[in-house]
């Protein structure tokens, strides 16, 4: 008897390139959906620790998905997953530029798990709400990252991020808020 050598050639599927390596990745960003609240909750505690803010964590599972969830939902959340697992999520807003008289996206929440940091994961999820941003024709895309995140700061810069250090963020909250609704301030 002969020996046969069979070969076949495998070809890519016929995709541009950037959705075939998007194809062979096992990463996978997707809309929360409903019942995913908790998930997005234990995802805001893991970076409220990380960022050492942990005591100021008052939402509750319930918030969270009135806020997603809810019949006027004013906030989206974008789930990473990678080989199926979830990985990390973006939370984010419309927000509007009388500046530019467009739409824009804010970040409200950016993280990334311990475990998953350092594949792409984070990039992904800020390049799928950039997209997001175009397909919209929004004008921006804006963050804010606390001043000692040296490592994110970092990455952020690397992807063209512009770091607004003449802004300073204002924030009114808890009994300040309620007497400045009275008049009192």
């Amino acid at each position: 008897r002969s020996k046969v050598t069979i070969r076949t050639r495998i070809s890519r599927p016929k995709l541009p390139y950037e959705q075939w390596c998007e194809h062979l990745m096992p990463l996978a960003i997707r809309r929360a959906r409903p019942g995913e609240a908790g998930l997005v909750l234990s995802f805001v505690r893991e970076l409220a620790d990380y960022e050492k803010l942990l005591h100021e964590m008052e939402a509750t599972e319930a918030d969270i998905d009135t806020a997603l969830f809810g019949a006027n939902p004013r906030l989206f959340c974008e789930i990473a997953e990678w080989d199926g697992e979830p990985a990390g999520f973006a939370v984010w807003f419309i927000n509007f530029s009388t500046f530019s008289g467009r739409s824009g996206i804010y970040l409200e929440d950016l993280f990334v798990r311990p475990a998953q940091r350092g594949k792409g994961i984070g990039k992904a999820l800020l390049v799928h709400l950039a997209k997001e941003c175009v397909a919209n024709g929004w004008s921006r895309l804006q963050w804010s990252v606390l001043d000692w995140n040296t490592p994110s700061i970092e990455f952020y810069k690397s992807l063209g991020a512009v770091l607004m250090d003449e802004w300073t963020i204002c924030r009114v909250g808890g009994s300040d808020l309620t007497a400045l609704a009275q008049g009192a301030r």
